[in-house]
């Protein structure tokens, strides 16, 4: 659940096509002793097919997909499950500022907190499900020359949005749970298969070498405003870590949900650690072998392909490409349909005020205003819906990082009152 809620449809969107991204020209540059970039001309030109450029592109995608994003859930997850489960408070955002704020999170500063937690939610969920939707339909057009215009894009949608109907007015385990599971089966199959019919030592040697390299640069690519490459510190890091924010309400809540029991040690481990090595491996298996068809061809279809389709075009050299594409298409469909489902529940347990047992109506109303969000910021973008669907996650996450940002200090009150209390005794 932690993945079908959290990130799956963005592992699929960018498992193939970030690592080509960053590889081809993203980043780059040389390092200089400790680790300062000073050069971050484009990789390709400074690299080409160097293994440097490799291993910088692996690091920069794992950067994006590690540790960050999963610490940034677990802020928020580890706040409400905190306040929440042995403080005894309602499960939404306003309870983790009790803290700081007193008994006034009940009144006018409460309702701001929670009002801009139901906005970056909706507006990050329309983002996850506008990358899904685009990816969708343009595998079901490589596949089977199937349109993707408008009407195509709103039906896809309003499609989904009634499975996720059905699946919300299931509940947490007879809908999200089910499909989670189904979905991760598949999404493992695809990746030990990927991973045994592809190039698996080329693979491994990604993994470990990009792995490495993430270690050594996390430094630098942590702080990578001021550089003259804005493709990356704008295009990909700015958008990232805005939409990450914007989703931590809503991923925060769920993974809150879903591990009432756990000892804090456990969640870290089961929230952060855990995650990120199995975002490496996923990354590591598409990516690298997307960049090792571009190795043996320089001309490989893969690397110019738009990025909602670099995922079918690198399967398409692969035993059974029809099959891994059908498959690929269902993971995206169902992580569409995780995602909104999921995402209604946390919005409906917001606004009813923390309570988890809120009218079904609540959560159909959330899940189809959803869809209706999603389907508008994909028509009104035309041409550039991805780029409108990015503008979005950016403007609702910026808001709420000082909201994060004051919520790490509450959180430390919080445990540290607990410490002080469990030491007098």
């Amino acid at each position: 659940m932690l993945f079908a809620a959290g990130m799956g449809i963005g592992l699929m969107f960018f498992g193939v096509s970030e690592p080509m991204s960053h590889y081809a020209s993203s980043i780059g540059g040389t390092s200089v002793e400790g680790g300062v970039r000073t050069d971050w001309a484009p990789l390709g030109a400074a690299a080409g097919n160097s293994e440097a450029a490799v291993q910088l592109g692996m690091a920069a995608t794992i950067f994006h997909w590690a540790i960050h994003p999963w610490a940034i859930y677990a802020v928020v997850a580890l706040s409400l499950a905190f306040f929440s489960f042995n403080s005894g408070l309602p499960l939404t955002l306003r309870s983790a500022f009790y803290p700081l704020l007193g008994e006034r999170v009940w009144r006018w500063p409460g309702h701001v907190i929670d009002t801009l937690a139901v906005f970056a939610t909706l507006f990050g969920l329309a983002t996850s499900l506008g990358f899904g939707t685009e990816q969708a339909l343009a595998g079901f057009n490589y596949l089977f020359g199937w349109s993707t215009g408008n009407g195509a894009k709103v039906l896809l949608i309003a499609f989904i949005t009634v499975l996720a109907i059905i699946s919300v007015m299931r509940g947490l385990d007879g809908g999200v749970k089910i499909l989670s599971e189904v979905n991760i089966a598949l999404a493992a199959l695809l990746l030990i298969f990927v991973l045994l019919v592809g190039p698996t030592a080329s693979i491994f040697e990604s993994m470990l070498a990009g792995g490495l390299a993430y270690a050594k640069e996390i430094v630098p690519l942590s702080t990578p405003f001021g550089r003259e490459d804005a493709n990356f510190t704008q295009g990909w890091t700015s958008f990232y870590w805005a939409w990450w924010i914007s989703w931590s309400p809503f991923v925060g809540m769920f993974i809150a949900r879903v591990s009432r029991g756990r000892t804090v040690r456990e969640f870290v481990f089961c929230v952060i650690i855990i995650p990120t090595l199995v975002t490496v491996i996923w990354m590591s298996v598409f990516g690298g072998t997307a960049i090792s068809q571009v190795l043996a061809d320089a001309a490989a279809p893969v690397k110019d392909a738009a990025l909602e389709l670099k995922l079918f075009v690198m399967l398409e050299p692969l035993p059974l490409a029809t099959i891994t594409s059908l498959i690929g298409i269902i993971l995206v469909l169902v992580f569409f349909v995780t995602s909104s489902d999921s995402g209604s529940l946390v919005i409906d347990t917001i606004t009813a005020g923390g309570k988890v047992d809120a009218p079904v109506s609540q959560r159909v109303f959330w899940c189809s205003f959803e869809g209706i969000v999603a389907a508008t910021l994909l028509l009104v973008g035309g041409a550039g819906a991805l780029n409108a669907l990015q503008a979005m996650a950016v403007s609702t996450g910026f808001p709420f990082a000082i909201v994060l940002l004051l919520m790490c200090v509450s959180l430390f009150l919080g445990l540290w009152q607990v410490h002080r209390q469990s030491r007098k005794r």
